[in-house]
Protein backbone atom coordinates (compact mmCIF):
# COMPACT_ATOMS: atom_id res chain seq x y z
CA UNK A 1 0.00 0.00 0.00
CA UNK A 2 2.80 2.43 0.95
CA UNK A 3 6.20 2.22 -0.77
CA UNK A 4 7.88 5.07 1.08
CA UNK A 5 7.11 8.19 3.08
CA UNK A 6 8.88 11.53 2.77
CA UNK A 7 8.22 14.43 5.11
CA UNK A 8 9.34 16.38 8.12
CA UNK A 9 10.38 14.57 11.27
CA UNK A 10 8.15 15.77 14.12
CA UNK A 11 8.86 13.15 16.78
CA UNK A 12 11.22 10.30 17.61
CA UNK A 13 11.70 7.97 20.56
CA UNK A 14 13.60 4.71 21.16
CA UNK A 15 11.33 2.58 18.95
CA UNK A 16 9.61 4.88 16.45
CA UNK A 17 9.64 8.06 14.44
CA UNK A 18 6.79 10.32 13.27
CA UNK A 19 6.93 12.01 9.86
CA UNK A 20 4.58 14.80 8.82
CA UNK A 21 3.36 14.59 5.23
CA UNK A 22 1.23 17.57 4.20
CA UNK A 23 -0.29 17.97 7.65
CA UNK A 24 -0.73 14.27 8.44
CA UNK A 25 1.88 12.75 10.77
CA UNK A 26 2.58 9.04 10.33
CA UNK A 27 4.18 7.12 13.19
CA UNK A 28 6.52 4.39 11.98
CA UNK A 29 8.03 1.69 14.18
CA UNK A 30 11.62 1.05 13.28
CA UNK A 31 15.06 -0.29 14.25
CA UNK A 32 17.88 1.26 16.20
CA UNK A 33 20.02 1.18 13.06
CA UNK A 34 17.46 3.24 11.12
CA UNK A 35 17.00 5.69 14.00
CA UNK A 36 20.75 6.36 13.97
CA UNK A 37 20.52 7.34 10.30
CA UNK A 38 17.37 9.47 10.58
CA UNK A 39 17.26 13.23 10.38
CA UNK A 40 16.60 15.37 13.45
CA UNK A 41 13.21 16.85 14.33
CA UNK A 42 12.35 19.58 11.84
CA UNK A 43 14.38 18.05 9.01
CA UNK A 44 13.21 16.05 5.97
CA UNK A 45 13.40 12.26 6.01
CA UNK A 46 12.45 9.44 3.62
CA UNK A 47 11.72 5.94 4.91
CA UNK A 48 10.80 2.77 3.02
CA UNK A 49 7.66 1.33 4.55
CA UNK A 50 5.78 -1.85 5.33
CA UNK A 51 2.17 -1.91 6.52
CA UNK A 52 1.26 -4.75 8.87
CA UNK A 53 -2.49 -5.40 9.03
CA UNK A 54 -3.93 -6.95 12.18
CA UNK A 55 -7.50 -7.42 13.35
CA UNK A 56 -7.18 -4.66 15.91
CA UNK A 57 -4.55 -2.37 14.38
CA UNK A 58 -2.66 -1.14 11.33
CA UNK A 59 1.04 -0.88 12.16
CA UNK A 60 3.40 1.02 9.88
CA UNK A 61 7.11 0.17 9.85
CA UNK A 62 9.83 2.33 8.33
CA UNK A 63 13.42 1.68 7.28
CA UNK A 64 16.25 3.91 6.12
CA UNK A 65 17.22 1.66 3.22
CA UNK A 66 15.59 -0.94 1.01
CA UNK A 67 17.85 -3.79 2.12
CA UNK A 68 16.72 -3.42 5.75
CA UNK A 69 13.07 -3.41 4.65
CA UNK A 70 13.63 -6.55 2.56
CA UNK A 71 15.34 -8.27 5.51
CA UNK A 72 12.43 -7.34 7.76
CA UNK A 73 9.95 -8.91 5.34
CA UNK A 74 12.01 -12.10 5.13
CA UNK A 75 12.43 -12.30 8.90
CA UNK A 76 8.74 -11.88 9.62
CA UNK A 77 8.06 -14.65 7.12
CA UNK A 78 9.90 -17.08 9.40
CA UNK A 79 7.57 -19.02 11.68
CA UNK A 80 7.61 -17.48 15.16
CA UNK A 81 9.23 -14.20 14.13
CA UNK A 82 6.75 -11.36 14.52
CA UNK A 83 7.35 -7.67 13.77
CA UNK A 84 8.72 -7.04 17.28
CA UNK A 85 11.33 -9.79 16.97
CA UNK A 86 12.15 -8.69 13.41
CA UNK A 87 12.87 -5.16 14.60
CA UNK A 88 14.92 -6.49 17.52
CA UNK A 89 17.10 -8.58 15.21
CA UNK A 90 17.66 -5.71 12.79
CA UNK A 91 18.42 -3.39 15.69
CA UNK A 92 21.20 -5.76 16.70
CA UNK A 93 22.42 -6.73 13.22
CA UNK A 94 22.63 -4.76 9.99
CA UNK A 95 21.49 -6.56 6.81
CA UNK A 96 25.16 -7.29 6.02
CA UNK A 97 25.76 -8.76 9.47
CA UNK A 98 22.54 -10.79 9.39
CA UNK A 99 23.40 -12.26 5.98
CA UNK A 100 26.88 -13.29 7.12
CA UNK A 101 25.50 -14.76 10.37
CA UNK A 102 22.87 -16.78 8.51
CA UNK A 103 25.28 -18.15 5.90
CA UNK A 104 27.87 -18.88 8.59
CA UNK A 105 25.30 -20.75 10.68
CA UNK A 106 25.89 -18.33 13.54
CA UNK A 107 22.59 -18.53 15.43
CA UNK A 108 24.31 -17.23 18.57
CA UNK A 109 24.79 -13.81 16.95
CA UNK A 110 21.03 -13.61 16.39
CA UNK A 111 20.24 -14.49 20.01
CA UNK A 112 21.93 -11.20 20.97
CA UNK A 113 18.67 -9.55 19.84
CA UNK A 114 16.28 -8.84 22.71
CA UNK A 115 13.65 -11.54 23.15
CA UNK A 116 15.16 -13.96 20.61
CA UNK A 117 16.04 -17.35 22.05
CA UNK A 118 18.31 -20.11 20.67
CA UNK A 119 15.50 -22.14 19.05
CA UNK A 120 14.07 -19.14 17.19
CA UNK A 121 17.53 -17.98 16.14
CA UNK A 122 18.30 -21.45 14.75
CA UNK A 123 15.02 -21.40 12.84
CA UNK A 124 15.98 -18.04 11.30
CA UNK A 125 19.31 -19.51 10.16
CA UNK A 126 17.71 -22.63 8.69
CA UNK A 127 14.85 -20.86 6.89
CA UNK A 128 16.83 -17.89 5.53
CA UNK A 129 19.98 -19.71 4.45
CA UNK A 130 20.59 -18.94 0.78
CA UNK A 131 17.89 -16.26 0.62
CA UNK A 132 19.94 -13.17 1.47
CA UNK A 133 22.54 -13.38 -1.30
CA UNK A 134 20.59 -11.26 -3.77
CA UNK A 135 20.13 -8.31 -1.42
CA UNK A 136 21.92 -4.99 -1.92
CA UNK A 137 24.77 -6.05 0.33
CA UNK A 138 28.22 -4.49 0.49
CA UNK A 139 31.06 -6.09 -1.48
CA UNK A 140 32.73 -6.99 1.84
CA UNK A 141 29.59 -8.80 3.03
CA UNK A 142 29.32 -10.71 -0.26
CA UNK A 143 32.95 -11.77 0.05
CA UNK A 144 32.40 -12.91 3.64
CA UNK A 145 29.28 -14.85 2.65
CA UNK A 146 31.20 -16.63 -0.11
CA UNK A 147 33.95 -17.50 2.38
CA UNK A 148 31.43 -18.74 4.97
CA UNK A 149 29.81 -21.01 2.39
CA UNK A 150 33.18 -22.38 1.27
CA UNK A 151 34.33 -23.11 4.83
CA UNK A 152 32.02 -26.03 5.48
CA UNK A 153 32.26 -27.74 2.09
CA UNK A 154 34.95 -30.11 3.38
CA UNK A 155 35.08 -32.15 6.59
CA UNK A 156 38.39 -30.44 7.44
CA UNK A 157 36.79 -27.03 7.08
CA UNK A 158 33.79 -27.99 9.22
CA UNK A 159 36.08 -29.42 11.92
CA UNK A 160 38.24 -26.29 11.86
CA UNK A 161 35.19 -24.03 12.25
CA UNK A 162 33.94 -26.12 15.18
CA UNK A 163 37.37 -26.01 16.84
CA UNK A 164 37.63 -22.23 16.47
CA UNK A 165 34.12 -21.85 17.88
CA UNK A 166 35.20 -23.84 20.94
CA UNK A 167 38.09 -21.40 21.35
CA UNK A 168 35.62 -18.56 21.76
CA UNK A 169 35.27 -17.16 18.25
CA UNK A 170 31.80 -16.70 16.82
CA UNK A 171 30.76 -19.16 14.16
CA UNK A 172 30.60 -16.30 11.64
CA UNK A 173 34.18 -15.23 12.38
CA UNK A 174 35.42 -18.82 12.24
CA UNK A 175 33.61 -19.60 8.96
CA UNK A 176 34.89 -16.47 7.23
CA UNK A 177 38.48 -17.10 8.34
CA UNK A 178 38.46 -20.77 7.31
CA UNK A 179 36.72 -19.94 4.04
CA UNK A 180 39.57 -17.65 3.03
CA UNK A 181 42.05 -20.53 3.20
CA UNK A 182 43.08 -23.28 0.78
CA UNK A 183 40.38 -25.94 1.06
CA UNK A 184 42.96 -28.72 0.65
CA UNK A 185 44.71 -27.96 3.92
CA UNK A 186 44.46 -30.34 6.86
CA UNK A 187 42.23 -29.42 9.78
CA UNK A 188 45.26 -28.63 11.94
CA UNK A 189 46.77 -26.31 9.32
CA UNK A 190 43.42 -24.61 8.76
CA UNK A 191 43.11 -23.88 12.47
CA UNK A 192 46.65 -22.47 12.68
CA UNK A 193 46.25 -20.23 9.63
CA UNK A 194 42.74 -19.16 10.58
CA UNK A 195 44.00 -18.09 14.01
CA UNK A 196 46.57 -15.86 12.30
CA UNK A 197 43.86 -14.29 10.17
CA UNK A 198 41.59 -13.77 13.16
CA UNK A 199 44.44 -12.15 15.09
CA UNK A 200 44.75 -9.63 12.25
CA UNK A 201 40.94 -9.20 12.06
CA UNK A 202 41.18 -10.59 8.54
Amino acid sequence: MFYSITGTVVFADETSIAIDCSGVAFRLFTTQNTLKKCASVGETQTLYTHLNVREDALDLFGFADKSELDCFKLLTGVSGVGPKAGLAILSQLTPDMLAVSVEGGDAKAITAAQGVGPKLAQRVVLELKGKLDSFALSSEAKGNIAAAKKATISYAGEDAVNALSMLGYSRSEASIAVGKLDGNLSTEDMIKQALKLLAKNF
